[in-house]
């Protein structure tokens, strides 16, 4: 047997091909099946089975897709009401595919219908296992139990307790750990690790969920664990139940001058892909800033800040653009308008441009008037932790909505390292106000000099 690990960083996720050499089963794959293709490929091996974990919070899966390409099987829990055909499947069946054996194992908690699955080369000698926990077991850590529904939370986060239990007894310790999520998704809660590899053995003897004998005490640990996460997980479940079509990764036709511009003076959602500084010097007037560049943010950012099924246009070259348009289409944004080009002022000649300043901590020392606002938009967790004497919190995901509620005075804005400050100055920017971007990493505060609080 053999494990492909299929990165998704953007989205902190990982899907798997697991093969015998000859045919394949792949699990929780992302909507953006091209690159399950090319492992198998790769691999030499057909894919002939799809299996889910759940039906997905994060993601659009491509498993609808993929199945009906390739003639595959498609195995999403019995219990999950889908509108499309699937081959049903329920804790304790034992499938194969080609010289593997599949046990399904149920492991409600980050849904109530999560399944895993415990995979055997069946070898004569017993061969090796894997477990793959999708949102359940982590490194670390569990999934989250709190996208279902508020009421269900608590309820949840008690059958997650008692599911990796259940899980690791139901693979030996040597059985590798394949998890979905846990890589910087915001479906982990807890003390996640940032490990690459583990084993059922390992996290035995180093996850809280397993290491932690009262049940009560977890719970209340992971319950008081739990933060905000992106807007977007709303629509993920409702579309994979619904079953979603293939991805269009095309660039369409750029945006001429003149829609362009009037899509700007219309106040629609223009987003500029460029470096965050390059957009503080310049940018069209109304746009706002999504560096590319650091792409780990840029979908889970664009998701949770942009509202839902708005009219969205990307401007940048067209590698960036490209790249944007496969991040966007893994959670239901499909099709995004484009004006390619390396400067923006060039696409929309007669459009006004603008910018604002930006520096590191020692602008703030040296301009910092008595009457102006530090803005830190971080998570109210961060903030808690440590922050700017006097500082301001609204994390950049809620600032659309209480842009006007905000003092009429000069914004600092800031947050830990500069991205999430740049769209949120750039929002500012956008509404007409006086913003001056900190771009440093709020570490570096205290050692330069600002006075920072417990």
């Amino acid at each position: 047997m053999d494990v492909v690990i299929i990165e998704t960083p953007q989205l902190g996720d990982r899907s798997y091909l697991v093969h015998d050499h000859s045919v394949a089963l792949v699990i929780d794959p992302q909507r953006d099946i091209d690159r399950v293709e090319a492992a198998a490929l790769e691999a030499g091996v057909r894919i002939t089975h799809v299996a889910e974990t759940h039906l997905h919070n994060d993601y659009v899966t491509g498993g609808l897709v993929l199945t009906e390409k390739h003639g595959a099987e498609y195995w999403v829990n019995a219990s999950d009401e889908v509108s499309f055909t699937r081959v049903p499947v329920s804790d304790g069946q034992v499938l194969r595919v080609g010289r593997l054996v599949v046990t399904v194992v149920a492991t409600p908690g980050h849904t109530h219908t999560h399944l895993s699955y415990v995979v055997r080369d069946d070898t004569h000698d017993g061969g090796p296992e894997a477990v793959f926990s999708g949102g359940s077991l982590l490194y670390g850590s569990v999934g989250r139990t709190d996208l279902v529904s508020p009421h269900d939370t608590a309820a949840l986060a008690h059958d997650q307790y008692s599911s990796v239990r259940r899980l690791v007894g139901s693979a030996p310790p040597e059985a590798a750990l394949y998890p979905t999520h846990g890589f910087g998704s915001f479906c982990s809660i807890g003390p996640a690790s940032h490990q690459e590899s583990s084993t059922i053995g390992e996290q035995s003897e180093s996850n809280h969920a397993l290491t932690d004998p009262d049940e009560n005490h977890f719970v209340s640990e992971l319950l008081g664990n739990i933060t905000a996460y992106p807007a977007y997980y709303a629509h993920m479940s409702p579309l994979n139940a619904a079953g979603v079509g293939p991805a269009d990764l095309a660039v369409q036709d750029s945006v001429d001058a003149q829609e362009l511009t009037r899509r700007l003076e219309s106040g629609e959602w223009v987003v500029d892909l460029r470096h965050r500084v390059a957009f503080a010097d310049s940018h069209l007037k109304g746009s706002v800033s999504f560096e590319y560049g650091k792409g780990e943010n840029f979908t889970s950012y664009l998701g949770w800040v942009i509202p839902w099924n708005q009219s969205l246009t990307l401007l940048g070259p067209m590698e960036e653009v490209e790249k944007a348009i496969r991040d966007l289409a893994r959670i239901g944004i499909d099709s995004p308008d484009a004006a390619v080009g390396p400067q923006p002022g060039e696409l929309a000649p007669e459009s006004p441009q603008a910018s604002y300043p930006h520096g590191d901590w020692s602008f703030l020392l040296r301009d910092r008037r008595p009457e102006d606002v530090v803005l830190d938009v971080r998570r109210p967790e961060e903030f808690e932790a440590s922050h700017i004497t006097g500082a301001l919190n609204i994390p950049v995901y809620e600032l659309p909505g209480k842009i006007a509620d905000l003092p009429d005075a000069r914004m600092w804005v800031h947050c830990a390292t500069g991205y999430r400050a740049s769209v949120a100055a750039s929002l500012l920017d956008r509404a007409g106000r006086e913003v001056l971007l900190i771009n440093a990493r709020f570490k570096d505060a205290a050692g330069a000099g600002i006075e920072t609080m417990l």
